[in-house]
């Protein structure tokens, strides 16, 4: 191997180690692990389900809390996007037999957020699932952060939030699809893309999310 590259490797060892080390885990907090052996397992799916407002079904692999929480927020507000896999993982575990001949639809990432974070949640939790994401929506940036909305302010500020991607030449009209979100918290955002998803011609037969709000609260990190 050429020296350069050689360098290089050592260069990207000595980084990753220097991450490893400045890491905590996001579940427990214990020093130098980007995920202990304990709050990995707490990752092992625990499926919900949820039926949104406009009676769309929702099949989560977890509900929105604890370590899970935690480790979706290093995700989205922190970069840890090394935590992707194991809450891939999750996801590919809460996929019922009946998504194999659906196409998955990610809900469209706001503009803001891809400038801040670089990536798109949704589209990266499903290719570590082993999935393929269909980018058929997208953002019309008509919307503003979800967070401490409760349920009729949240259908509100979704409200004409995308649209469909055009041209869709390549994926027939009237394929089911299956909309898919990170965290699902009143199901507004769902609502909405099923909404625009069925007068473009397609037939919505449920969505899929990482983790669910607990129904206690109307409170999460997006809609």
């Amino acid at each position: 191997m050429p020296l350069s590259r050689i360098d290089g490797a050592r260069r990207i060892g000595a980084e990753s180690l220097a991450f490893l080390l400045a890491a905590d885990c996001p579940g427990c907090g214990l020093p130098g692990t980007l995920l202990c052996p304990d709050c990995a397992r707490a990752l092992h799916a625990r499926p919900v389900r949820r039926v949104t407002p406009g009676g769309v079904p929702v099949r989560a692999a977890h509900e929105f809390d604890g370590v899970v929480a935690r480790c979706i927020r290093r995700v989205k507000e922190d970069g840890q996007t090394l935590l992707v896999r194991p809450l891939g993982a999750a996801l590919r575990a809460a996929i019922p037999g009946e998504c194999d001949d659906a196409l998955l639809v990610p809900v469209p990432t706001s503009r803001a957020a891809f400038r801040r974070r670089g990536y798109r949640v949704p589209e990266l939790l499903l290719r570590a699932a082993g999935r393929t994401p269909h980018r058929m929506l997208v953002s019309t940036g008509s919307h503003t952060d979800q967070r401490g909305l409760g349920r009729d302010a949240r259908a509100r500020n979704v409200r004409g939030s995308m649209r469909v991607r055009h041209p869709l030449l390549a994926l027939p009209r009237g394929a089911d699809v299956v909309i898919v979100d990170d965290v699902v918290t009143t199901g507004a955002t769902i609502d909405e893309a099923a909404q625009v998803l069925r007068r473009a011609g397609y037939r919505v037969v449920g969505a899929l999310a990482l983790a669910a709000t607990p129904r206690r609260s109307e409170h999460g990190v997006n809609g």
